[in-house]
């Protein structure tokens, strides 16, 4: 069914063999896209539950929030050790070791009896995040061949995408009409039929290329890999300063029914779809311009949504749009990463996802300060505005950095 790949170090590179049976490809590609779609599901759902979540907790609003974040700080801590401590480890078998963690770390926040026990738990189901998302890329690209390693990064990530149309509106419809506790029911459940289809669908990837701890970790010295984490770390935290406070933003502001949420978060999933694949097809033609273009989209999105969160209708639209900009800066960005990573690859892949976490984190404070400033719920996303012109501008450091490094040499 397939044939032995090119030399191991023939990882995503120019010479890369790519398996010839599409069906192999597909299957394994769908097979990450699924573990994709539960992350993407337990990544967002709890802003949706945020106020069962408080009130079955005793507890606020604000605090319940910190729920998220703690899913956020787990990402950003498991990205970079898991990463670069299991580089010698085989692909398939960590994907699978990653995605039992993050299937247990669900069950125990099922079954959380305390917020300081869901709180942990959390933090536990986030650690897998990053690694998971960064392996899963390295495989897609290594599969799909050099000339279509964005759009295969964003076909990984369609499944976090299509969680956010699919997975968390039922999730959300769980938790509303059975407890939030069902909701995390749900992803257990994907976490299981994930293992299963990793187990049987995805190759042994013997061929591809496996590094040290102290290559990965070679990463963290180049200027350029900070430079694009930092892009996604400020440029990405507006769409999530205006998504964690959605619920409420639909119903005070907007006038939105309780009941038709899930319908507004379909919206922004949608837009996710869309934006992914779209973005993934703008990097593979020019990584930078890609940028370029999804931030400066987002940044005017985000702000036409101070005036259109007012009216149901224009909010669904403006969710849709914000979804849509926003996810397509995610296949640009993980390139990039890949390309200023040279041969730490599997690190600079995870610790995007660590920065688009420190933005998820960032993004619901700096919502919570402008609100408790009193300001209001449209004010995150004019805060989320400036944010997207502030990726804008590091993105342009980078660039300029570039080409004054290259001139030099």
């Amino acid at each position: 069914m397939t044939r032995t790949l090119a030399k191991p170090d023939d990882f995503v590179g120019p010479r890369s063999v790519v398996a010839p049976d599409p069906t192999v490809r597909w299957l394994a590609v769908l097979a990450l896209a699924l573990g994709g779609f539960g992350i993407g599901t337990t990544e967002f759902v709890a802003m949706g539950l945020l106020p069962d979540i408080a009130a079955s907790l005793n507890i606020t609003e604000p605090i319940a929030g910190h729920v998220i974040s703690a899913y956020a700080l787990g990402v950003v801590v498991g990205a970079p050790l898991i990463a670069s401590l299991t580089a010698r480890m085989r692909r398939k078998t960590l994907l699978l070791g990653l995605m039992v963690v993050f299937t247990v770390a669900n069950l125990a926040s099922m079954f959380a009896p305390s917020y300081e026990t869901l709180m942990a738990a959390r933090f536990i189901a986030g650690l897998p995040h990053g690694a998971f998302f960064g392996i899963a890329a390295l495989v897609a690209a290594h599969l799909m061949g050099p000339q279509n390693r964005a759009k295969a990064v964003a076909h990984v990530l369609t499944g976090l995408t299509v969680a956010t149309v699919i997975g968390v509106p039922a999730a959300s419809w769980l938790g509303q009409h059975f407890g939030w506790r069902s909701a995390f029911g749900l992803v257990v459940a994907v976490g299981l039929l994930t293992l299963t289809a990793i187990w049987f669908w995805l190759p042994t990837m013997r061929g591809m290329h496996v590094t040290s701890p102290l290559t990965e970790l070679g990463a963290l010295k180049r200027v350029q890999v900070w430079l694009s984490l930092l892009v996604g770390m400020v440029g990405f935290g507006g769409m999530f300063a205006v998504y964690t406070y959605v619920s409420t933003t639909l119903t005070d502001v907007a006038g939105l029914a309780r009941a038709l949420i899930p319908l507004g978060l379909m919206a922004f999933g949608l837009g996710m779809v869309v934006g992914n694949l779209v973005g993934g097809r703008m990097a593979d033609k020019s990584v930078i311009r890609g940028l370029y273009a999804s931030m400066t989209a987002l940044g005017i999105v985000l702000a036409l949504f101070v005036f259109a969160s007012h009216n149901p209708w224009t909010a669904m639209l403006g969710l849709f749009f914000i979804g849509a900009t926003g996810a397509s800066i995610g296949p640009a960005l993980q390139t990039r990463l890949m390309d200023v990573a040279h041969d730490a690859q599997t690190l600079a892949a995870a610790l995007n996802h660590s920065a688009l976490n420190i933005a998820n984190a960032a993004g619901a404070w700096i919502g919570g300060l402008v609100i408790s400033a009193g300001l209001g719920y449209s004010a995150p996303a004019a805060a989320g505005a400036i944010l997207a012109v502030a990726g804008i501008v590091v993105l342009t450091v980078s660039v300029l950095l570039e080409r004054f490094t290259a001139r030099a040499r």
